[in-house]
């Protein structure tokens, strides 16, 4: 192995760990989220909030500040310092997660530096990273903002949304960047597949679009907190086309507002999903390449069925859902929500590995 491919490879690694990291970041968030946690810490002290309150004098400070938002008024009026704790354990967590992600990045980051391991062209990716992670943490804030003023006893289902599917771009880039260093592309210069693998390129584009919109309907429903609204199956409360899919004057106020329309957009995407990825997996499959895509070409379908399959899940069990209670529904909307960020993931290989054949058409 060259110095250049050995340096290479190790910030690869590195950046890899920043994914892992990020993974789970994401599925902290689906848990604070679940859990009911994200609005326990009112303030943002990224140095002095690191650490947990460390006497009962503290814990009392932070549960009087806690009582003055409007989810403990309106909705968790009767919370004990104990119930207290709990939520602020998993958003505490949730945002301790996110401080050590940015210290292994800043120290990994100095340590390359130092030994000199950058390269020219991962100067501009590496800037973009930092900015990436910095606005995401911005987002995260201004989010947590919105359900602590007014009548609001949740953040607002918009910023979620917004958080999740910067959270997915932060994921996705900081994925490409590690491949850009760890893995060739296919070689399609030659290739008698070559338009064969322009097509499964253009058809990837297109299901990473259906899956943007999926995310977004997807934490729609998680800020609504709209799964047990209509928890049958296949048909929404008995009906194919719901009656009331236009709930508001304003469609722009319905599609992003209106809990049933949200339900409606959110299956109807995961069956186009199913069958636009199934026949394209399909083409997919026809292509042989590197050890690398060999692997990788079985899991976009692999995993859109697991996700399928999850959803339906999770909406049987809504109408068991207990308050503050963690049982069947969390835990298959967890695990849903983690299916969702390997299927993009997937994506991400795809569409890396055929990054070449447009130059190999053209």
């Amino acid at each position: 192995m060259e110095l250049n491919d050995y340096k290479s490879t190790k910030v690869a690694n590195w950046l890899l760990l920043g994914v892992a990291m990020t993974v789970i970041q994401i599925a902290l968030g689906g848990i604070t989220r679940l859990t009911g946690s994200g609005l326990s810490i009112t303030e943002w002290d990224v140095v002095t909030g690191t650490l947990p309150p460390m006497s009962e004098t503290a814990w009392q400070a932070l549960f009087a500040k806690y009582k003055n938002t409007p989810q403990f008024q309106l909705l968790n009026f009767d919370f004990t310092l104990s119930n207290f704790k709990f939520i602020f354990f998993w958003e505490w967590f949730h945002r301790l997660w996110a401080r050590t992600i940015g210290l292994v990045f800043a120290f990994g980051f100095i340590y390359f530096l130092t030994k000199k391991y950058f390269q020219p062209k991962m100067v501009k990716p590496l800037v973009i990273l930092f900015l990436l992670g910095a606005l995401q943490g911005a987002i995260g804030w201004i989010m947590v903002a919105s359900g602590l003023q007014g009548d609001a006893v949740y953040v607002k289902p918009t910023r979620l949304a917004l958080h999740f599917i910067f959270a997915l771009g932060l994921l996705s880039y900081t994925y490409w960047f590690a491949l850009s260093l760890k893995v060739k592309p296919l070689d399609t210069t030659n290739s008698k597949t070559s338009g064969m693998i322009k097509w499964i390129r253009t058809g990837a584009w297109i299901i990473v679009v259906i899956l943007f919109f999926q995310f977004l309907y997807g934490a729609l429903m998680a800020g609504h907190k709209a799964a047990n609204i209509a928890s049958t199956w296949p048909t929404i409360n008995g009906e194919w086309v719901p009656t009331n899919l236009m709930g508001k004057d304003s469609f722009f106020l319905n599609a992003i507002d209106n809990p049933i329309w949200i339900h409606f957009v959110h299956r109807g995407l995961a069956y186009i999903l199913l069958i636009v990825l199934y026949f394209w997996n399909a083409k997919l499959l026809k292509v042989n390449g590197n050890k690398f895509w060999n692997t990788i070409r079985l899991l976009p379908v692999v995993l859109v069925l697991v996700q399928a399959t999850l959803g339906i899940l999770s909406l049987g069990l809504s109408v068991k859902i207990v308050p503050g209670v963690w049982a069947g529904f969390e835990w298959v909307a967890q695990t849903h929500q983690l299916v969702g960020m390997l299927l993009l993931l997937s994506m991400m290989n795809v569409l890396y590995m055929t990054k070449n054949s447009e130059v190999a058409v053209a």
